[in-house]
């Protein structure tokens, strides 16, 4: 009987580290380098744990990491604000390996700034 409770708590326990694995840390990102531009918005993702859009910025295919859903609308970023052929500035920081992704601090849309972290 022992056994079989020690079995559990470490299943139960694997499990709930399972969220902690999925969430990234942002050290991933050069927060001495801040990016700041004006792009048309190729793909929208509105999802947890973040929102994601995808622009083109430099002849490259730029992910953006938005923030939390919960955190945009409570922000002030109406419902449907982001939508693909939008044009909109965002801020933030690329990733430190180079690869074109970018942590997003803000975003303008449709004049409106949204601070995102």
């Amino acid at each position: 009987m022992r056994r079989m409770m020690i079995r559990c708590l470490a299943l139960a326990a694997a499990l709930c580290a399972v969220p902690v694995l999925a969430h990234h840390g942002w050290g991933s990102y050069d927060a001495e380098r801040v990016m700041r531009f004006d792009a048309p918005l190729a793909e929208v993702r509105i999802a947890n744990p973040h929102a994601q859009v995808v622009v083109e910025h430099e002849g490259k295919r730029w992910d953006v990491i938005l923030a939390p859903v919960s955190r945009m609308t409570a922000r002030g970023m109406a419902d449907g604000a982001l939508a693909e052929g939008k044009t909109v500035t965002i801020e933030g920081y690329p990733r430190n390996d180079g690869s074109p992704e970018l942590r997003a601090e803000r975003i303008v849309v449709d004049g409106k700034t949204i601070e995102l972290r």
